[in-house]
């Protein structure tokens, strides 16, 4: 049954993913991926909050493997940071992995400690 509880948070967090990304990018003027970057930092965040109030197990299936798994995209950080490179814009495809990766440690901590407080 917990693969329910997983198919569950993730179709809520696909498109979830995908109207945050769509609406983030579109009120940026830029080829950096902002819609990208504010999805994989808010589901790191809400990972950590899970992590730290320690959740129980069938909360944590719906929640941080459903709904996070779906709303963060690796997939879509490595392709964007790829396209960055192959058109010429090689600071900024370095930026958005050096940006990407310190935003979403950082929310995890912040979110573990937020967790721990408020559980």
């Amino acid at each position: 049954m917990t693969w329910l509880l997983v198919l569950a948070g993730g179709a809520v967090g696909a498109p979830l993913r995908y109207l945050t990304d769509r609406a983030v990018q579109a009120r940026h003027d830029t080829v950096f991926p902002w819609g990208t970057l504010t999805v994989n930092l808010l589901g790191s965040l809400v990972l950590g909050v899970l992590t730290g109030a320690a959740v129980s197990a069938p909360a944590y299936a719906l929640l941080g493997t459903g709904l996070c798994g779906a709303l963060t995209t690796y997939s879509t950080f490595s392709y964007e940071t790829l396209r960055l490179a192959r058109s010429g814009s090689r600071g900024l495809a370095a930026a958005n992995v050096v940006v990407t990766t310190a935003v979403s440690l950082g929310a995890v901590y912040l979110g573990v400690a937020v967790g721990r407080a408020v559980g």
